[in-house]
């Protein structure tokens, strides 16, 4: 479960009550994979920051030892220059310790990758933390492959987190089958498309609130969401066949593709949450899965994010990247 919208990203947020049952609702059913980050709060104001982490420590505590935590950490380049990199990388990760409620977490990742500031030397602390047991292993997101090298050979990474879905398949190109190669898992964000293979999505969807970044979503955009309607469609028939939910189909996909990749939809509302998680018990025949990619295959994508992203890069940077894209070939 991607644990963000509780906190920032799709307009209101929920109450603290309600997000606090939504989690420990996943739980019951047989969710054991949370994932949050420092930095989500409403707005992703400065003084906002650790809101979604305090949700989900005091939702997990009951069962903490049987769950598996990631949060993520942003590094800014004055205070490295200030602090030293790894008393700075130890403090955010003491207050996201905090913040959660425990003393050590499953997974650690560098939220986005800060140019000015060696991704070896990172690892290198990642890897005393590892030793320490403050971490049980470390990730990237938002990476190339060559970024992801450079890291890896310094301290195996654990996990890369990236966005990808049906319409997203950029991580199939390379990024992908590094990871399979080298024991690497790979996270997937977004892997309903912000809502776009839900088939919830029209023209009229109201993303004006200050904090939806869906209004950055190229997807989204009502000229794209025509032009991607046949995809949903497709879905849309699968589902039908199945007796599941479009969105469940496309999580269905992606479990089926992939032994290493683990998507975190994510949502603010518990109903959602819980259908999403039903994925797990939506079974593709190789058959099916087959006749899937091949539809999928023919069909274009109308606006496109990417799976590469920095520190200082905007939501809305990603805007000027939009292109009208084919899905790129199947790697299985």
């Amino acid at each position: 479960m991607g644990c963000m919208g509780l906190s920032h990203g799709y307009g209101e947020i929920p109450n603290h009550d309600y997000s606090i049952e939504a989690i420990r609702r996943a739980y019951d059913a047989e969710c054991t994979f949370f994932d949050t980050a420092e930095a989500y709060g409403p707005n992703l104001a400065p003084e906002n920051r650790g809101h979604n982490e305090r949700l989900v420590g005091e939702a997990v505590e009951p069962f903490r030892n049987k769950v598996v935590l990631a949060t993520k950490l942003h590094l800014d380049t004055t205070e490295v220059a200030q602090a030293g990199l790894e008393a700075t990388i130890r403090a955010h990760l003491a207050a996201s310790l905090e913040r959660l409620r425990t003393d050590h977490v499953e997974l650690y990742y560098l939220h986005r990758v800060n140019t000015q500031i060696p991704l070896e030397d990172v690892a290198r602390v990642m890897a005393r933390l590892i030793d320490e047991g403050l971490i049980g292993g470390w990730g990237l997101s938002q990476v190339s492959v060559e970024m992801l090298d450079r890291a890896h050979q310094t301290c195996p990474v654990t996990a890369v987190q990236s966005i990808y879905s049906m319409v997203e398949r950029g991580l199939e190109e390379s990024v992908i089958p590094y990871c399979q190669a080298r024991g690497i898992g790979v996270v997937a964000f977004s892997p309903i498309a912000s809502g776009l293979l839900a088939g919830t999505l029209t023209a009229q969807s109201d993303f004006s609130h200050a904090d939806d970044v869906r209004k950055f979503v190229p997807q989204l955009k009502p000229e794209n969401l025509a032009a991607n309607q046949p995809i949903v469609d497709l879905l849309r028939q699968v589902a039908s066949a199945k007796v599941a939910t479009p969105a469940q189909i496309s999580l269905a996909w992606m479990l089926h593709k992939w032994p290493h990749v683990v998507p975190i939809p994510g949502s603010k509302h518990q109903e959602r949450i819980l259908e999403n998680l039903g994925a797990a018990a939506v079974t593709l025949t190789d058959h099916e899965f087959s006749q899937l990619e091949d539809a999928l295959e023919a069909l274009p994508v109308a606006g496109h994010r990417g799976h590469v992203q920095v520190e200082g890069e905007s939501m809305a940077s990603w805007g000027a990247h939009e292109k009208r894209t084919r899905n790129a070939p199947s790697a299985s």
